[in-house]
């Protein structure tokens, strides 16, 4: 069955089967590999992407429920890179293997937008779904910290401080 598809602002129609997974549809129809296939069941974090502004498994999302509304996924994040979430990511050398990562900022972006100052508790309650093997938890929390310094919203005070 045909479905439209609005994916990081480009308006795309897609026929797979109503309960095909979002992610399969976003590496395999639409080609965007930034998000991953990690457990299947919604438990590691690795597919996250938004749907309506809101985090979601993408593994467990049917097509179907992500039709006509807005998706975003790393790619849509910028197209350079230069997303404040992505920066602070690379500045703090937050990678190890790098498989967790996109799951990781996208859930990251999520909650800055609902909170743009978090606390360590904030983050950690956040982030509580995302799995990273490496355990780069510390320098995730780090990096969601400095891009929120540096956030336009962010008070002088805390952006001065995070420099």
């Amino acid at each position: 069955m045909p479905y439209t598809l609005n994916v990081n602002g480009k308006s795309t129609t897609v026929d797979v089967p109503a309960d095909m997974p979002l992610l399969w549809v976003i590496r395999d129809v639409l080609n965007l590999k930034g998000t991953k296939y990690g457990c299947g069941i919604g438990q590691c974090g690795a597919c996250t992407v938004h749907v309506r502004g809101r985090a979601v498994r993408s593994c467990q999302t049917p097509v179907s429920a992500a039709a006509n509304v807005p998706i975003t996924t790393l790619e849509g994040l910028s197209s350079d890179g230069t997303h404040p979430l992505q920066v602070a990511w690379q500045e703090i050398d937050v990678p190890q293997c790098g498989y967790c990562q996109a799951g990781q900022i996208m859930s990251a972006v999520a909650l800055l937008k609902a909170k743009p100052q978090p606390t360590d508790a904030d983050i950690d309650r956040a982030m509580n779904g995302n799995i990273c093997r490496c355990g780069t938890y510390l320098r995730i929390r780090e990096a969601i910290h400095k891009a929120a310094a540096s956030s336009p919203r962010a008070p002088q005070t805390a952006r001065a401080s995070a420099e």
